[in-house]
């Protein structure tokens, strides 16, 4: 199990980091917008603070503003990892950043075939948001299982980072699950079983959902 934050308030992050369980820090341009003072500084105090990965999202939908964009975050420090959307420029920029070795948290999963196209696109991290589909009345811990055994039965070395994740009822599910990392107001994540024996090929047909799709 490791825990996220889920936050881009410097003063938040220091008292949680202060008690020694923090393993890394997910942002987005609308908690940075929140703060004072150059976005980029902070990401880099965030960086100093937590010592471990410190997610920066694009602001770009479009591919070739992905890669600038995620050059530029990769470069503020070693600990920085490129968040981008599930959309299908983001699934290229995934593909070309992690091919330069660069470490990506592919965000707004809601299904485990989306998942699959961001492992097989070498994200780090994907975040399913399991509290906006508890929100239209669906289980968002099955979605955790059914990522973690497809994960499991591939050998995929992506961690699953619980996202949107609402309450320490939800957080507990998550951890008796056995997901990858958890991301809460804290974030958090679990780390998966061993992997399990690859499982034949079969890959579900793709369609972002409306809400992933840029505006």
């Amino acid at each position: 199990m490791k825990l996220f934050v889920d936050s881009g308030n410097i003063k938040d992050i220091e008292t949680l980091c202060a008690l020694g369980i923090i393993d890394g820090v997910t942002t987005n341009p609308s908690l940075l917008a929140k703060e004072p003072g150059d976005y980029k500084e902070n990401l880099k105090k965030i960086c100093d603070i937590v010592k471990g990965p410190v997610s920066g999202e694009v602001i770009s939908t479009e591919f070739d503003g992905m890669l600038r964009e995620g050059h530029d975050i990769a470069t503020l420090d070693p600990h920085m990892v490129v968040k981008l959307p599930l959309t299908r420029n983001g699934i290229r920029a995934c593909k070309a950043l992690s091919s330069e070795g660069i470490r990506v948290n592919v965000t707004l999963v809601f299904s485990a075939a989306q998942a699959l196209l961001a492992a097989k696109a070498g994200a780090t991290f994907v975040s399913p948001f399991v509290g906006r589909l508890d929100d239209v009345g669906a289980t968002g811990m099955d979605l955790i299982r059914d990522i973690v055994q497809v994960y499991d039965n591939y050998e995929f070395a992506t961690e699953v980072l619980v996202a949107s994740c609402r309450g320490p009822m939800a957080r507990a599910a998550r951890a008796i699950r056995s997901a990858s990392p958890v991301t809460a107001s804290i974030a958090s994540a679990a780390r998966r079983r061993a992997p399990r024996p690859a499982a034949p090929a079969s890959c579900p047909a793709w369609s972002a959902p409306a809400w992933t799709r840029p505006r």
